[in-house]
Parts: C-alpha cells; structure tokens; sequence
C-alpha cells in the first residue's frame, strides 16, 4: 500500500467512523421506538368532576386529605377517611349545612346550606368516583306519589320498628347517649332525598340499612309515613311537641297530680282543725 493511499484512509476514517455511529444510533432509536409502548396523552378530567376536586380541595381537604383518605394530628382524627363514603354520604352532608364543620363538635348539626345544588353534585361525583359507595338516587327511588293508605301505614309500621327508638315515633327526634342526639325527621328543610340518603349512608350514629334490609319501596313509604305524621293536625288536647310519652308523663306529674295535691292542701288548710 502506497504512502499516498495510507493517508487517504486515514484522513477518511473519522468521517466514516462517525457515519457509522449515526447510523446505528438511528436504528437503534427506530426499533426503541417501534418495541416501546404508545403513551396515549390522557385525557382531560370532566368539567363536573374538575370543578368538585377544585371545591373538595378549597372547603374539605384540610380535614379529609387531598385524595379523602383523613386527617390524624397527634392520633387525634380530624376528618375520617371518605374515599369510600359515596356520592349520597356527601349529598347528605352537603346539602343539610352538616359540612363542612365549623369546628371540632361532638355532632355535626344542621346548618344552612352555602353551596348551591351543582357544586354539591360535582363534589358529591368526585367522591363518589373514589369507591363504591351509594350514588346520589333519582327520583323515583324515593317518591311518595301513588301510595295508598295501606303502603303507608306499613311504612309507619317500618319507622316504629326500625327508627322510633331514636328519632321517636312522630320523628321528632331525641336524645341520645354520651351527649349524642337523633335529629328531627320533620319539618322545615328536611328533604325526602336526604332521608333516603340518610337511611342508605348512616351518618354519624345512624346504622345503615342496605337495600336487603329496607328497599326503596319500603324506604318511600316510611317517607310517606313521616309526610302524613308532620301535616296532618292534632286530633284533640295538647300534644306537648309530640316529642314522646317522657315529656307527658312529666307535664303529667308536675301539673296533673302537683295540681290536685296543691288543692288538697289548700282544702286541708280550709278545715276545722287548721283552726
């Protein structure tokens, strides 16, 4: 080999060298990029479900977590784990003023409601989409229309067995242990859905009652039942509230018999011997 072609080979292979390298550089990256899995841009959160994280991340993260698993400080739970609660547990909640709290209370209580009924389905879906548990009902789960008189006192029959113990038989609620109560059924603001939720999710010291154990038929007709209780007027005498036989046999004693003995000892005072 000549001199000359000597130096023409080495002036050539660092070019070829380099042309080599590129070339198995791009084959390497076509078959990398042929054997990789397509990542498919994920697509964008609905408006509705956008908008409940955004309001469940302002009003309720604080006590809940960002992602609804709860809030411990120092063992203490601030706000329990929801991520399972369902979409009508925080329809219930929402809608009735019970949350957000205002403060660490030993029972939440029925407030006035600040957020309007499309806030509290968006944030109500957001959580919902986090398990399974119960979604908001529709209409028909617990409609009152075409019961008869029959259906609804069975469902009178079905509060009185299940619900009378603590909410009393009127559902004008009533005191529980440990500081605890059972709110009223009745009156103003108490809506037939937020008593099917409240039946399907058991806030707070309520025990939840599956479809196996009260249907929507059953559930409707104990609605019904309440409806008639609260519109319907006394029949005669003074019904103290309605609040139960404790307060009667108290209004009772203190008035009843303390009357009759306050006038026997006004009669004895009148007597011959008193003289």
């Amino acid at each position: 080999m000549s001199e000359r072609a000597s130096r023409r080979r080495t002036r050539r292979s660092p070019f070829r060298r380099a042309a080599l390298i590129g070339a198995a550089l791009a084959v390497m990256g076509g078959l990398s990029a042929i054997a990789s899995p397509t990542i498919s841009q994920a697509s964008p959160l609905p408006t509705e479900v956008s908008s409940g994280q955004q309001l469940f991340t302002k009003n309720c993260a604080s006590c809940h977590g960002l992602n609804g698993e709860g809030v411990k400080v120092n063992g203490t739970v601030i706000g329990p784990n929801i991520q399972e609660a369902g979409a009508a547990a925080v329809s219930f909640q929402m809608s009735s003023g019970r949350m957000p709290m205002a403060g660490q209370q030993k029972q939440s209580r029925r407030t006035t409601n600040t957020f309007s009924a499309e806030e509290i389905k968006a944030v109500a879906e957001y959580i919902g989409g986090m398990g399974t548990g119960p979604g908001i009902p529709t209409d028909s789960q617990y409609s009152t229309s075409g019961l008869t008189a029959e259906q609804i006192a069975k469902g009178g029959e079905l509060f009185r067995t299940n619900c009378s113990a603590c909410h009393n038989y009127a559902g004008k609620g009533g005191a529980l242990s440990d500081g605890n109560y059972a709110p009223p059924l009745t009156g103003t603001g108490v809506t037939n859905q937020e008593i099917w939720e409240a039946v399907r999710t058991g806030p707070q010291n309520m025990p939840v009652f599956s479809p196996t154990q009260l249907s929507d038929e059953d559930v409707s007709t104990v609605i019904a039942y309440l409806s008639e209780v609260n519109s319907s007027s006394d029949s005669g005498g003074y019904s103290l509230g309605g609040i139960g036989p404790v307060t009667e046999g108290a209004a009772a004693w203190i008035i009843g018999i303390g009357g009759l003995v306050g006038f026997a000892l006004w009669i004895a005072s009148r007597g011959a011997r008193a003289r």
